[in-house]
């Protein structure tokens, strides 16, 4: 674990201590976030680099334990008190929050959708038959499978690890003939204009929480978590907090091919309904559970999760337990 200064960081009050992963995107997030604590609070931020299992390992990560294995070393510095405050992908958080820390802030939300990066500049709907097109996430492959089946494309999603550069890396040297990853993540290292294709939620469903990033701290520290609450954003917090009670009510973790999306709907002057859609399917694609709830703006989080749940309820009803037990790729 190494401290990186801030160069904002000398003299004055003391440093807070930012915890994040080691990765580009991940510091890139991190010094977003940086920069709107160093305005809320007046204090200097410091990034403390922490190494996660999920970082380490090489295995995939439906068969590790799912995007959770990313979170557990940055929640134990924080509870060690080794770091004040950490930074994660939303989607990469279990549902359940654990003893002793709080999710302070969810900032504004930047696009949830997924990005093809295809060979010469493809499309989905124009990659040729038998293309191979990598991913790490069961979600995205039981999805892409069925798109593809529903217009005769035959695919082959193949599981793939690492960070953009090396996954973009497999496109541009002819390993494979696309990959999917984050709009979010692309956008935040300033490269979206590298994929081909921004992929409709009609189509592909994104995570749930994908494209929120999500602030934590110890809850003893209310002084922090209060200063840090001015970072959250309501719109975003009661969406993400549909798309995440619907996954917990599930009971599917990280690695399950579970889609989510709460939309915000109005008639171009405010803001009037939520839509929250989910997605529930077999890795071949070949079934899917997919419903969709809409009501009133929910006025809470504890309102946005019950929309959560009881659309949950509706896909257990049609059959949506049976399919997440398939979740290594």
């Amino acid at each position: 674990m190494n401290a990186t200064p801030s160069p904002t960081a000398s003299g004055g009050a003391q440093p807070l201590r930012l915890g994040t992963r080691r990765s580009a995107l991940a510091m890139a997030q991190s010094g977003l976030v940086a920069d709107l604590v160093r305005e809320v609070t007046g204090r200097p931020v410091e990034l403390v680099e922490i190494t996660t299992f999920g970082d380490t390992s090489r295995e995939h990560l439906a068969q590790i334990g799912g995007a959770g294995v990313f979170v557990s070393a940055l929640r134990e510095a924080l509870l060690r008190g080794e770091i004040d405050l950490a930074v994660h992908s939303l989607k990469d958080l279990p549902t359940a929050e654990p003893e002793g820390l709080t999710l302070a802030a969810v900032p504004r939300r930047e696009d949830p959708r997924d990005a093809l990066i295809a060979r010469d500049g493809l499309t989905f709907a124009q990659l040729p038959p038998g293309s191979r097109i990598g991913t790490g996430s069961p979600r995205r492959a039981a999805q892409l499978n069925a798109w593809a089946r529903s217009f005769g494309l035959d695919i082959d999603t193949v599981p793939i690890r690492g960070n953009v550069d090396t996954r973009i890396g497999y496109v541009r040297s002819g390993r494979l003939d696309a990959v999917v990853l984050a709009a979010a993540g692309l956008i935040r290292l300033g490269r979206i204009g590298e994929a081909t294709e921004l992929l409709d939620a009609d189509h592909v469903l994104p995570a749930p929480g994908q494209g929120a990033l999500a602030v934590e701290c110890a809850a003893s520290n209310v002084a922090l978590a209060a200063r840090l609450a001015e970072l959250d954003d309501p719109s975003t917090r009661v969406a993400v907090t549909a798309e995440r009670s619907l996954l917990a009510a599930l009971e599917a973790g990280c690695s399950a091919p579970v889609g989510a999306l709460a939309d915000l709907l109005g008639d171009g002057q405010a803001v009037t309904e939520m839509r929250l859609r989910g997605v529930v399917g077999t890795l071949d694609g070949t079934t899917l559970v997919q419903l969709s709830t809409t009501g009133p703006v929910p006025a809470s989080p504890s309102q946005a999760a019950d929309l959560g749940c009881v659309l949950a309820a509706e896909m257990l009803a049609k059959g949506a337990a049976g399919l997440m037990g398939e979740r290594a790729l």
